[in-house]
């Protein structure tokens, strides 16, 4: 196809300057849409290009080929006169190979005015839809066009397999002040590898950079994005979207199965399950298990296995470790069909050093704090976001709403807010206060009310949660009367002394009895989530089972009593995986749960009780209805640490039968035990975690008992009732 009559070279100034080709060359040219591609002069067009590694190149036209004349003493740049039509580059190496490619600078920009303003005024909510890589036709060519923020580089290329990783043959167009860089590459589409190649303002090569949004990435330990077409996912959900408002609100029983996806079951091989598996799998077994939600360790990509997924670079990736994108939303499709919501595990607080990530990203303190008092986190060896920069703020608030519209999740569990709530969290002495000199993080309030603001107004029904462990006040109030705007807030007090007070041997448990009714002092002064999470089952702790005290019989009763009492204790709930049969081994991110452990009755009793629990807190309005409203609950008695005995009631505030809830937490049966009730009449015994079916010894009261006018504990009818040792008992009244 090469032209058998090759022009003579041309002088380098009817191209351009020597300082301005000196630079083309090197790749260090910032406006490479002035010399490269079609020109326009009197004469007609002329087309510019450069091909590195070619001895002649061609534009060839409906398969007529117009040689393009050599720049003299510019190996590889070529320019010539070349006829109106769409053209491609047919490039001849020096021992006579040939490759053909189609030429980026003979296309205009793809970005309109309105996202360039709305980028550069750091507003745009849906960041995603402009940044990053996208597949499309444009101006009658299909590829791709990327786009990148990085307002302090000299100069930024895309390089990839596709271009020899070389960073001069395709310079990105700048965008004005904005700070953004575009290009559109044609034939170039999905599955392909690319990084940006960035010279900060030092005029030095960075190490080359991931795209900050974008929408897939290699398999770790490689760590290059790749182009992912996100668009055109046939939803089947309509019916979940549409009634989940009702399944994630304050009044609803919400029952969360929290999964590391990696670790939750591995194949054969030790293989990760994938997507695919997934949505078959685990959705089946939690919708089995009466769990109402799933929330997933960080999905957003990542390059430590051991970080669990809470140190991502890659925040607009889902990780590509059990799949594609698409694949992902088979997940959450799944679930939605079978009635399950999917929260994810969000981390806008910090992100890792990782040479490719966002870290001096063009060569400046652009995504983090400049100041390491500030911006570098000594606890995890990360970087903390600088929420003060409006663009950062944006960034993350879009990421947020990305997951939601995209992906069709439910909620966000927004991870380590404390960390951003505070300047000095972990810092000791060393900190920088805020602009009256106190401890707030002004900043990062305002991301987060921002991001709360934000997802509830665009996304219908959603949640967000906060795992947040200090008395900082107000963070499941709404923005407008002063709160952080969050859905939900974890209950990190109630875990750690519930907990604490659990690890006592029995006898013990009578001096820390206040370990169990604190937590109802302040229970409602939050909408929270009572959560036996990941970070109770690692790092020494042992797992559930084994945290409890006593010859292997008792640690079983005593954890089927705390489950109990925490299923009747109000607040949500969250239980992270393998913990619902009583895994024994502490969490380890790179193996499976052990499944074979259902083989063994007690296990599986363990098993059988959360499911049944779960059954009862959705059945019983009496359980979930108030959960966030000190009208849902009443003590009865509270008093009785010499026995370690605790009752209460819990209402619905309507017409639905009143519960109450008996725990022993001795091993010491209570025979004839009086409790208060406000009825007289029969209160059926709806579940017992000392029954024989959940590994008990089956010891109870035959059904139920019969309540009558006897006052006790400030109720107006008492019933004498037996409580088995180390249990928790349910009475719902007929």
């Amino acid at each position: 196809m090469a032209h058998k009559n090759r022009p003579k070279a041309i002088e380098p100034s009817a191209i351009a300057t020597p300082e301005v080709l000196a630079r083309l060359m090197k790749g260090t040219f910032d406006d490479p849409f002035a010399v490269f591609g079609p020109h326009w002069n009197g004469n007609g067009r002329t087309v510019t290009a450069v091909a590195p590694d070619a001895a002649a190149l061609d534009a060839v036209i409906d398969g007529a080929a117009h040689p393009l004349a050599p720049v003299a003493g510019h190996d590889g740049l070529f320019s010539g006169p070349v006829p109106e039509g769409q053209y491609r580059l047919h490039a001849t190496g020096s021992d006579g190979g040939t490759w053909d490619f189609a030429d980026a600078y003979a296309h205009g920009p793809v970005m309109g005015e309105m996202d360039e303003y709305l980028l550069g005024e750091g507003t745009h909510q849906r960041l995603w839809q402009v940044l990053g890589a996208h597949v499309m036709q444009h101006e009658g060519a299909q590829g791709t066009h990327f786009a990148v923020w990085a307002p302090n580089a000299k100069r930024v290329s895309v390089v990839g397999d596709f271009n020899l990783w070389d960073g001069r043959r395709h310079v990105m167009r700048r965008r004005g002040v904005t700070g953004i860089w575009e290009l559109f590459i044609p034939e170039l589409g999905e599955t392909a590898a690319y990084k940006y190649e960035l010279i900060g303002a030092d005029g030095m090569v960075l190490p080359l950079k991931a795209d900050p949004v974008g929408f897939g990435s290699q398999h770790p330990p490689a760590n290059a994005s790749v182009v992912r077409d996100i668009t055109g996912y046939g939803w089947s959900d309509d019916d979940w979207i549409r009634t989940r408002e009702g399944r994630n609100g304050r009044t609803a029983p919400i029952s969360i199965y929290e999964v590391h996806l990696g670790s939750w079951k591995r194949k054969a091989d030790n293989r990760r399950v994938s997507y695919i598996e997934a949505a078959t799998e685990l959705v089946d077994y939690v919708h089995d298990m009466g769990f109402t939600h799933i929330e997933l360790l960080p999905i957003s990509e990542y390059p430590f296995d051991g970080s669990w997924g809470y140190q991502p670079v890659g925040l607009f990736a889902p990780t590509v470790r059990h799949g594609p994108p698409h694949e992902f939303r088979d997940l959450v499709n799944a679930a939605h069909q079978k009635g399950l919501g999917v929260i994810l595990d969000w981390v806008p607080g910090h992100f890792p050093i990782d040479a490719h990530g966002l870290g001096h990203f063009d060569g400046t303190a652009l995504y983090e704090y400049s100041d390491p008092r500030e911006g570098f986190h000594r606890d995890w060896n990360t970087l903390i976001y600088n929420f003060g920069r409006t663009e950062v703020q944006n960034f993350l608030v879009s990421n947020a709403l990305y997951w939601l519209e995209e992906y069709h999740v439910d909620g966000l569990r927004v991870d380590a807010v404390a960390s951003m709530l505070y300047r000095d969290y972990s810092r000791g002495d060393d900190w920088v206060p805020n602009k009256d000199g106190g401890r707030e993080n002004y900043e990062a309030i305002e991301m987060m009310r921002r991001m709360n603001t934000t997802t509830y107004g665009e996304v219908g029904g959603i949640m967000t949660v906060a795992e947040e462990s200090t008395s900082y006040p107000k963070v499941s109030a709404p923005v407008h009367e002063g709160g952080l705007g969050f859905g939900y807030k974890w209950n990190m007090g109630w875990m750690n002394d519930s907990l604490v007070y659990m690890s006592k041997e029995p006898v013990y448990r009578q001096h820390h009895h206040n370990q169990i009714t604190f937590g109802l002092s302040y229970a409602f002064s939050e909408n929270f989530v009572l959560p036996i999470s990941h970070d109770e089952v690692v790092h020494g702790k042992g797992s559930m089972l084994t945290r409890m005290p006593g010859p292997r019989d008792e640690k079983f009763a005593n954890l089927r009593a705390f489950y109990g009492f925490m299923w009747g204790h109000p607040g949500k709930k969250l239980l992270f995986m393998g913990q619902e049969f009583a895994q024994e081994a502490e969490w380890n991110y790179e193996k499976g749960l052990d499944w074979q452990l259902l083989d063994d009755p007690a296990h599986a009793g363990i098993q059988r009780l959360v499911r049944d629990l779960n059954t009862l807190y959705r059945g019983q309005p009496s359980l979930h209805a108030l959960d966030a409203s000190p009208r849902g609950f009443q003590w009865i008695e509270a008093d009785d640490a010499a026995r370690s005995v605790f009752a209460w009631i819990r209402r619905s505030g309507g017409p639905d039968p009143d519960v109450a809830v008996l725990c022993n937490f001795t091993p010491v049966e209570r025979t004839a035990y009086r409790v208060g009730l406000p009825f007289a009449g029969r209160w059926r015994e709806a579940l017992n975690t000392d029954g024989d079916v959940y590994g008990g010894r089956g010891r109870g009261n035959m059904g139920g008992v019969t309540a009558t006018d006897h006052p006790s504990h400030g109720q107006p009818a008492s019933a004498e009732v037996y409580l088995p040792p180390l249990s928790a008992l349910f009475l719902v009244r007929e």
